[in-house]
């Protein structure tokens, strides 16, 4: 069986920083998201190694080892995603957050009645279960990190009998990440404007959210993790906070490569200086090892926004540990 870690967490709570922490150690391999989406213009989209994807020669090499294997991969779009966008019936059935076992059950009664969704599944089912091992083979390592954020995907990831998957739930205050939403440029990308929007730039306005959007999607986000968790085994999953990550990070870190059963004294302790082929978040481009925490939320955030997020998720965010100054 394949080992593989996955981050369950509301985008922007630091899963990209900790996946490239655990790719810092020789064993472990990943691309951050196994999943991407659409990547919107190869020709400036940037690799974390700082190449453009297209030249890469990692996603050279990856293209090539898929078709070998008989897959059609494309950069534009990995075929790894748990999607039909071409039939609406199962977009909308695969468009909505995780919603708990009863709920979940009607999905798959609906996929199953109403599309081709499992010889299409069996397909996402294999192109992901070759990419890991590609990208395994690749980096001689024994462990894939999938930073797939989403428990729709887990739902689908854990049903994969090849899989041998551990979980790991990483939670960031709900008010640092729904500033994140507010302003994707200004607080979730690269600090070098030029290197933002994974190299093209710009300052993401069609991504905004108003605070009453952000602190629902954090919630969400949340409730849906929450609610596949309860379906797992206490040995399957780990929580770790974004703040311990920053403020302890060897002694999290330790935590967590004890969880995966690897040895944590091997990882390289400059995380920036081994070699990353990451998609998704711009801090992955940016060339500092420093880690500091960050909690410009303190400082940005007006008393009317704080006011709304505490209407829509302070109680979750109560919940989680987070007083009113904070973890």
């Amino acid at each position: 069986m394949t080992q593989l870690a996955y981050i369950l967490a509301a985008s922007h709570s630091g899963s990209t920083l900790l996946t490239m922490f655990l790719n810092s150690h020789p064993e472990v391999a990943t691309i951050g998201e196994l999943s991407p989406g659409h990547i919107e213009d190869l020709s400036w989209y940037l690799c974390s190694c700082g190449s453009s994807i297209r030249e890469c020669h990692f996603w050279r090499w990856v293209a090539s080892a898929m078709r070998t294997r008989g897959i059609n991969f494309h950069l534009e779009e990995f075929g790894t995603g748990f999607w039909m966008p071409d039939s609406r019936i199962a977009a909308g059935l695969l468009g909505t957050l995780h919603r708990g076992p009863a709920l979940e059950l009607l999905r798959d009664i609906g996929l199953r009645l109403f599309s081709p969704w499992p010889s299409r599944i069996a397909e996402i089912i294999r192109t992901n279960e070759i990419l890991v091992e590609v990208i395994l083979e690749y980096y001689h390592a024994r462990l894939f990190v999938d930073k797939g954020n989403r428990a729709l995907r887990l739902k689908y990831l854990l049903h994969i009998p090849s899989f041998d998957l551990k979980v790991i739930r990483l939670i960031r205050d709900g008010r640092g990440v729904a500033l994140t939403y507010m302003d994707p440029a200004g607080f979730a990308d690269a600090k070098d404007p030029a290197l933002r929007g994974g190299g093209s730039g710009g300052q993401r306005e069609n991504k905004r959210l108003s605070m009453a959007q952000a602190a629902h999607q954090w919630r969400r986000c949340n409730e849906e993790a929450e609610n596949i968790l309860r379906g797992l085994d206490a040995s399957q999953w780990i929580e770790v906070r974004y703040e311990e990550l920053c403020k302890d990070t060897e002694n999290t870190l330790g935590r967590l490569f004890e969880f995966l059963g690897i040895d944590p004294d091997k990882r390289a302790r400059e995380f920036r200086t081994v070699e990353h082929h990451v998609v998704g978040n711009g801090m992955r481009l940016d060339p500092t090892s420093q880690i500091s925490l960050d909690e410009r939320w303190r400082s940005v955030l007006t008393e009317e926004e704080l006011c709304v997020f505490d209407r829509e998720a302070g109680k979750m965010n109560r919940r989680y540990g987070y007083s009113d100054n904070g973890i």
